[in-house]
């Protein structure tokens, strides 16, 4: 028994809800204002700060595309409380020196550091998966997915009022702390019954045998997770430009960016959880491909969008559809694979996400250069496609 004297997974489930909050409010805090805090440690032209910060924000997505996989098998191997702390530590101590960086190439180092030893969200998803009821793993990821969504809407707006008040360096000082108490609760309150493994003892439980080939469920997933997240991306770089051509004359654009950009998060915080409970009834490959069709059909009237009110409305219907899909697929994944495969399968997932944050803004802006800003929501809508098609080789593969 765990805290208050709840069930063990009950506890696991808040304290890395807390984990995954804290660890997206950290993230989002400081990201909105990384180009205004490299503008203050030296004189930029406009390009070379865009550079700058460009690089500064994709590298570590970069590192983490391609270091998860191999933290994910030491996962299977040393367990996933582990690796979350390993991921908690080091964020602490990486965002803590961002906030006492002297130069912008301290603060490209540590972002690939802090890149390169990320995983806390997916090791929790991993955990969670592993330790929830059978009849309770889609609420409980679902539960799961709300801690970092609600963390990713609050952290612009905790961030813009520390930055207003204390300056950018502030920012960085109080995530580096929140992480910091994120590593003590969960070395004191999370418990794993995990037995240490050889990379040999994998055969043992299954999870040496499990291979990850191209042609199976798991990659499909992959793919839904990788397009998915770039589709929820692909407006991110424009989207205050996109408001300010809907209402040039508006005094707000700020604020009304803002609303537009959250009210995905703000929906799918708040249904997250029952679709879960569907999940658990229906299952996760019906609330799947339901998910994915319904993101299409809500990305059609984003074509014609004439106000900045349809936009948030869309937006926000958007954000209901990522609340089916995404613990659907994350429940896919615990029913296709042998527990002991966890953690290389949640890290592999992550990887794909990871380079879905890059492909997803890329591809808006590049679209949005070439043909304007409402061209977004057609590529958005072929990702979606895409997703649906690769929905279909989930349901065969796994049937």
């Amino acid at each position: 028994m765990g805290i208050l004297r709840l069930p063990e997974w009950r506890t696991n489930l808040y304290v890395l809800w807390f984990g995954s909050f804290m660890t997206e409010l950290g993230n989002s805090m400081t990201l909105p204002f990384l180009a205004l805090y490299i503008a203050t440690l030296g004189n930029f032209s406009a390009s070379n700060l865009n550079l700058l910060s460009g690089i500064a924000f994709a590298i570590s997505y970069f590192a983490k595309t391609l270091v998860s996989p191999l933290w994910g098998r030491l996962a299977d191997l040393k367990g996933r409380k582990l690796m979350c702390l390993r991921a908690a530590g080091v964020m602490t101590l990486t965002i803590l020196a961002n906030g006492f960086a002297p130069n912008v190439w301290w603060i490209i180092f540590f972002r690939m550091v802090q890149g390169s030893f990320s995983g806390y969200i997916n090791n929790a998803q991993a955990l969670i998966a592993d330790s929830a009821p059978e009849h309770r793993k889609g609420s409980a990821l679902g539960t799961l997915t709300t801690g970092s969504v609600t963390g990713g809407l609050l952290g612009p707006l905790v961030g813009g009022i520390t930055a207003d008040i204390f300056g950018y360096r502030m920012t960085f000082i109080l995530a580096g702390m929140g992480m910091g108490i994120v590593f003590l609760t969960t070395l004191f309150f999370v418990r794993e019954h995990f037995e240490v493994k050889e990379a040999k003892d994998l055969q043992k439980d299954g999870a040496g045998s499990f291979k990850i080939g191209w042609l199976g469920i798991i990659p499909a997933i992959y793919i839904v997770a990788l397009t998915v997240q770039a589709a929820s991306t692909t407006i991110q770089p424009i989207v205050s430009l996109f408001v300010k051509d809907l209402a040039p004359n508006a005094q707000n654009i700020a604020l009304q960016s803002g609303f537009v950009t959250a009210a995905p998060g703000l929906s799918t915080m708040f249904v997250a959880p029952l679709f879960g409970k569907w999940i658990d009834k229906i299952g996760a490959k019906k609330i799947l491909v339901w998910g994915i069709v319904g993101a299409a059909i809500t990305i059609v009237p984003m074509l014609f969008t004439q106000t900045v009110l349809q936009l948030f409305i869309f937006r926000f219907i958007f954000g209901i559809t990522d609340a089916a899909i995404i613990p659907a697929y994350q429940t896919l994944m615990a029913q296709s694979v042998p527990k002991a495969a966890f953690g290389r399968v949640f890290s592999y997932s992550q990887s794909f996400q990871a380079f879905g944050n890059v492909v997803g803004p890329l591809t808006g802006s590049m679209f949005a250069n070439l043909y304007g800003y409402h061209s977004v929501f057609l590529i958005t809508l072929v990702m979606e496609v895409i997703c649906l098609l690769y929905s279909g080789i989930v349901r065969k593969r796994s049937a």
